[in-house]
């Protein structure tokens, strides 16, 4: 349902800054606005996309020397008259000007409300407004390509070619019921069987990107892991760059996990270190360990470090797991073993081939199936889920030769739940919890 008010909000960070840029929207934005704005021109009577000088006053006070943009429906942002003011940075200018224009008719916009409006004017579909903010919050170059590219509308293309594939389908199948006397003839069942199988690869496809989308919304879970005193915090210090976990030559230090965010290679990386893995009594040291193993298992990647001064079974790097003899500046060995990575966190040498190692163990290859489009989210991956029971439920209902319209029925659902993902259905609910995670103003 469409709103009738009008909204403002700020739309750049709050606090101190060169300029400060508040946002109206809705059918009396440019009315809202000109009870307050000063200038040569009324807004009312300027052409959309032209920049009017003048100053925001209200009951006799000048408030801020701005620069209004008025962007008239349908052709804007959110697909209705919107005004962007751009004045002055600061906490105190900007909150005079928008509480300006709350008392002159507008009130104050939602998380995620303008891009709320955007969609329901149908200026995007929902995969793209989920991109908004995964632009946003993106924590590296990969992560910004892959929202840059939903924000496209890459996603959504694909899924609406997807939802088409279905509706074809369905079409076929409900031609059937039109005369039930006959029932689905061979031929149209077996036209059906295969677009059904078309139907069941491509979502998983799409679900094949689950992983990878996860990877670049929350980061690489890189977990170092290995025998007290090998040198795990060091390593996790000199991958962040600073000293962030605590090193000793006391066994033990490291009791809890210690989790730090970075970037690599324009891709995000959650890089947990662990307690020392060793025999012990210790109830403290046994939960840290217990902490270890449980991180291990929710790993993408993990980092298994040796001691160069302690003799221990070489293991060759397997799987996502990456092997590192560290202390190389005190390495007595003639040849480093093979399979492993040779390392010095003192001074850092062979980080490079460390990075090198780890890159390759990032299966991003699902992405260049689309060409650098598709990184489904947790909610497209559950509708996806729901709509491949839905197929395969269509296909057994096939098989046992029921009636059209009970086999159609499970197709319709397919259908259904293809179009959540673009939001091709009408679900306040689905909306809300969509939106509810933007910041104000966007």
């Amino acid at each position: 349902m469409l709103q009738e008010d009008t909204i403002a909000a700020l739309a750049t960070p709050y606090g101190a800054g060169a300029i400060a840029m508040i946002r109206v929207s809705g059918p009396q934005a440019v009315a809202v606005v000109d009870k307050v704005f000063v200038g040569r021109h009324r807004l009312e009577s300027s052409s959309a996309g032209r920049v009017l000088l003048g100053r925001m006053e209200h009951r006799g006070h000048v408030l801020d020397e701005v620069l209004c943009t008025v962007f008239r429906a349908p052709r804007s942002y959110t697909g209705e008259d919107v005004v962007e003011i751009c004045g002055h940075g600061g906490v105190v200018v900007a909150d005079s000007v928008l509480r300006a224009l709350l008392k002159s008719g507008a009130r104050p916009a939602e998380p995620g409300e303008f891009t709320q409006r955007a969609f329901l004017h149908g200026k995007m579909d929902l995969t793209q407004a989920e991109a908004v903010m995964d632009l946003i919050s993106a924590r590296g170059e990969a992560s910004a390509r892959a929202a840059a590219a939903q924000l496209e509308g890459r996603l959504g293309h694909v899924v609406e070619k997807l939802r088409s594939e279905a509706l074809t389908a369905l079409a076929h199948l409900e031609a059937s019921i039109d005369f039930p006397e006959e029932g689905i003839d061979p031929e149209s069942a077996i036209i059906l069987r295969k677009r059904l199988r078309s139907l069941q690869a491509a979502v998983a496809s799409l679900l094949a990107t689950a992983d990878e989308g996860r990877m670049l919304r929350e980061g690489v879970r890189l977990v170092i892991y290995g025998k007290p005193n090998a040198g795990k915090s060091s390593l996790l210090n000199l991958l962040v760059g600073y000293d962030r976990a605590m090193v000793s030559e006391i066994p033990g230090t490291t009791r809890d996990t210690i989790e730090e965010n970075l970037t690599l290679r324009g891709i995000p990386f959650r890089v947990i270190d662990t307690a020392g893995l060793r025999e012990s009594s210790d109830a403290l040291e046994l939960e840290g360990m217990r902490r270890t193993r449980k991180q291990m298992e929710n790993a993408d990647v993990t980092i298994r470090v040796l001691d160069a001064l302690v003799e221990e079974e070489m293991v060759e790097e397997t799987g996502r797991e990456v092997v590192v003899l560290n202390k190389m500046d005190l390495w007595k060995g003639d040849e480093t073993p093979a399979g492993v990575v040779p390392l010095c966190c003192l001074d850092g040498r062979g980080l490079d081939a460390l990075v090198a190692a780890i890159m390759v163990r990032i299966d991003l290859g699902s992405l260049g199936r689309f060409g650098e489009t598709v990184a489904i989210n947790s909610r497209h991956q559950y509708c996806l889920r729901k709509a491949q029971n839905f197929l395969e439920e269509t296909g057994r209902s096939l098989e046992r030769g029921d009636a059209p319209e009970l086999t159609a029925l499970e197709l319709r659902s397919a259908l259904t739940a293809i179009g959540e993902i673009v939001g091709a259905v009408d679900n306040e609910e689905i909306l809300g919890e969509i939106f509810s995670t933007f910041c104000i103003g966007k």
